[in-house]
């Protein structure tokens, strides 16, 4: 009986720890390499993307999802040296690329040469979904590196993640409590204690 109200505080301390600080339970935000969400790469030639709003936050970076609308700075570094010679461009499409008639161009940025290794430019974007295409002369259509914005929208997946977790463990919490209160050992340790 004793070693399971152990195991019982023990998995309640855990619970209470991790609830308490979710950075050590979470993954880093911090991403590197092919877990990076903003990196595609095609064939052997690899691009990195990334979105700035100076006049909300100076240093944040964003790749899919923009918290704003507004004004906004994309980047597109092309990690491979080879792409700093060809004609590399990028368009900027409200919708989702299914169909061309229905999307409209925001943005489209001439093909040329790129000799620093980065392609920017400003565009203002309102609340929507956007498609970020990267494209070369030399590249097929269909292996264009895409980039799908989500601007000023509320993402469901992570709103359910950040208030779901932690309810989740508040009832686990509520339940392992009322197991123990229940529990005939610590009703026969009152009962002792009363005597």
């Amino acid at each position: 009986m004793m070693k399971h109200v152990t195991g019982i505080g023990a998995t309640g301390l855990m619970l209470l720890a991790v609830l308490s600080h979710p950075g050590v339970a979470a993954a880093h935000g911090v991403v590197n390499g092919e877990d990076d969400p903003c990196l595609r790469q095609v064939g052997e030639r690899v691009v990195h993307f990334n979105a700035y709003q100076p006049q909300y936050q100076l240093k944040d970076q964003y790749c899919t999802d923009i918290p704003q609308e507004g004004d906004t700075v994309l980047v597109v570094d092309l990690v491979d040296p080879a792409l700093r010679n060809e004609l590399i461009g990028m368009r900027v499409m409200k919708g989702i690329g299914s169909t061309e008639a229905e999307d409209q161009i925001v943005a489209d940025i001439r093909p040329s040469t790129h000799q620093d290794g980065v392609l920017r430019g400003e565009v203002r974007l309102d609340e929507g979904l956007y498609t970020v295409t990267i494209a070369s002369d030399k590249q097929n259509l269909m292996k264009r590196p895409q980039y799908l914005l989500r601007v000023h929208m509320t993402d469901y997946q992570k709103l359910v993640r950040t208030v779901a977790v932690p309810l989740l463990g508040l009832l686990l919490i509520a339940w392992l409590g009322y197991k123990l209160i229940r529990s005939k050992w610590l009703r026969n340790r009152w009962a002792v204690l009363r005597s």
